[in-house]
């Protein structure tokens, strides 16, 4: 028998003039704009939706200005999270949502938090993970994640969070398959060029070596003042098979919408044994530092 959960990603745009309104501006109109995404995806039937990373602002971290401060709030207690448990109960939909955290003044996070279909908060997941190049000055705005890897037991089934630069990293996704996700979600906001041929690499495979479903989150256009480069879409699901079945267009705002059957997870771990055959008794070299 199929187990058929309908999941739903948002890519948008940030084209407000950054340099120009405030912090606070941008929040508000982005805010707005993902409502009316999300009143669409309840209008085609979506279970569970994730936005992209840092979803009510720019992708502010080709800059090292503490203005940008000010879009920190409280999680759960902040006022976008409570919004948000709101929709969560009005469309009975469960919402990954991605924003920047204050645990306390100078202490702030890149986090998802979880609700679930009945709008309770359910959890947070902090990027644990944190880039310091070139463009992607994270270390000046971000605290490194500390909370470990959580899923989520939703309406519709177990959901894990990992967020952008985290992709880079088999380990966290393992953590988050022993822990029994059946989804993953990973929120992210990136740049073509280098890593860009990672994209549709790197998740689906995760998905194949640890047989969950993968929901994978980018931006699109480019943000000024900073315009480092083209956020290039392309959104996309990967089954536990590491097959890409449905995936977003490069450069147009959109809800992609699509069917997961979580028996496909038994399916194919019944087949490939990962986790029967796994060692970890002959991995203790990887925590070294």
């Amino acid at each position: 028998m199929s187990q058929i959960v309908r999941c739903a990603l948002i890519q948008t745009a940030q084209t407000a003039e950054a340099e120009n309104l405030s912090p606070e501006s941008i929040k508000e109109e982005m805010i707005m704009r993902h409502l009316q995404h999300i009143e669409a995806a309840a209008a085609q039937g979506a279970q569970v939706l994730c936005m992209q990373e840092l979803f009510y602002g720019p992708y502010f971290c080709p800059s090292q200005d503490i203005r940008w401060y000010a879009l920190t709030e409280e999680v759960p207690d902040g006022p976008t999270i409570h919004l948000m448990q709101e929709y969560a109960k009005k469309y009975q939909m469960v919402l990954v949502v991605p924003v920047y955290e204050r645990e306390m003044a100078g202490v702030y996070y890149n986090t998802a938090a979880v609700i679930d279909a009945d709008g309770r908060y359910l959890g947070k997941y902090r990027k644990t993970h944190i880039p310091q190049v070139q463009g992607f000055w994270e270390k000046f705005f971000f605290r490194p994640g500390n909370l470990g890897y959580p899923v989520f037991q939703t309406a519709y089934g177990k959901i894990g969070v990992y967020i952008c630069y985290d992709r880079h990293f088999p380990e966290g996704a393992r953590a988050l398959g022993l822990n029994g996700a059946e989804i993953v979600f990973n929120p992210s906001a990136t740049v073509a060029g280098l890593s860009e041929y990672l994209w549709t690499l790197e998740q689906p495979a995760h998905a194949a070596a640890n047989g969950y479903f993968v929901g994978a989150i980018n931006r699109i256009g480019t943000e000024a003042p900073w315009n480092i480069g083209e956020f290039y879409g392309q959104s996309y699901f990967a089954n536990p098979r590491g097959q890409i079945i449905a995936k977003a267009s490069r450069d147009q705002e959109e809800v992609l919408v699509s069917d997961l059957d979580l028996e496909q997870i038994a399916e194919v771990r019944d087949l490939w044994q990962f986790y029967r055959d796994r060692r970890p008794d002959m991995y203790g070299d990887l925590c070294r530092p």
